[in-house]
């Protein structure tokens, strides 16, 4: 590695950091991924995709595809969490951590954006594009690769830092930087995640179905009724679900508070009552959900997932 590279990688890294990011790393798109092609194959064969017919985009197994020539990926962290806890009350639903604020698409992109902004004033010479979980970008395979964290087998990417709560996302660039290691496993022999998760949605250590998985069903099922094997299992869980971070040994040692308010919980996002949800309306899911990532759980999807839990309340 030239000098010039080296510093070159230290200017990025600092004003990334500047930015609020709480975590940077650089993982080389040079170098061969065909494990991880294999491994999203062999995911996507075995069908555990459900719907989330994108998931099957090609480019997702090659980088080149979403910037032709890029040489590194800056992989970026913000940590979400907050110390409140979900209410265990009857009647009382619950919402995953990472939507209990503003949506982490605005911020997380809004300083994306200007990190891209940035680089291109610094680097008119190369090309950059960023994403924030919204293109065909395996962003928890890039955030292991540059260092960030490692992939559990909750599938979550585990930082040392924060644990299991940070958004992820990436600048693609034609700029040669010098990479860091990618991050070690040390989910060691701990089946905590496996054993917590009430539909059994991890069928294996690393591997993810969403077929039985409660957020996957929460969030994307489109369907007018939850499907038998998991509907008397959410647990009061209306958005998401929270379980398999909750019981992580990493989280409950290394989570703390973060310090970006946007992620700080909206009032009605807390503890929202299953029967008010039951009968959300249009302009009532217009009124709690402005400004936020579960606006694309629409209001018949709320009143489906409230009313399985009032149907099978203990």
């Amino acid at each position: 590695m030239s000098q010039l590279q080296t510093d070159r990688t230290v200017l990025v890294k600092n004003y990334a950091l500047s930015l609020g990011f709480h975590l940077v790393g650089i993982a080389d798109a040079t170098v061969d991924n065909a494990h991880n092609q294999q491994q999203l194959q062999a995911w996507l064969a075995a069908g555990y995709q459900a719907e989330m017919a994108w998931m099957a985009n090609p480019k997702r197994q090659d980088i080149q595809a979403c910037l032709p020539g890029v040489q590194s990926v800056i992989c970026v962290a913000l940590n979400y969490y907050t110390p409140h806890a979900h209410s265990e009350a009857p009647g009382i639903g619950k919402i995953s951590r990472y939507g209990w604020g503003r949506d982490y698409h605005r911020v997380l992109g809004k300083r994306l954006k200007a990190f891209c902004q940035w680089l291109t004033n610094e680097f008119p010479e190369e090309h950059h594009r960023f994403y924030v979980d919204t293109g065909p970008v395996q962003d928890k395979v890039w955030a292991e690769r540059a260092g960030l964290g490692w992939i559990a087998k909750n599938s979550n990417v585990i930082t040392r830092e924060y644990g299991s709560w940070v958004f992820l996302g990436e600048v693609l660039t034609t700029l040669a930087l010098t990479p860091d290691q990618p991050h070690t496993k040390h989910c060691g022999t701990c089946t905590r995640c496996i054993e917590a998760c009430p539909t059994g949605a991890i069928a294996a250590p690393f591997t993810v179905d969403a077929n039985r998985c409660i957020a996957y069903h929460t969030i994307e099922n489109r369907a007018e009724q939850l499907p038998p094997h998991i509907a008397p299992h959410l647990q009061n869980w209306v958005a998401g679900c929270d379980i398999c971070q909750d019981v992580c040994p990493w989280n409950q040692r290394f989570a703390q508070p973060t310090n970006i308010e946007d992620f700080q919980p909206y009032p009605k996002h807390r503890a929202p009552k299953l029967a008010e949800l039951a009968t959300l309306s249009e302009t009532e899911w217009d009124q709690r959900l402005t400004g936020s990532a579960l606006r694309r759980i629409k209001p018949a999807m709320w009143q489906r997932n409230a009313q399985a839990n009032l149907d099978h309340q203990p």
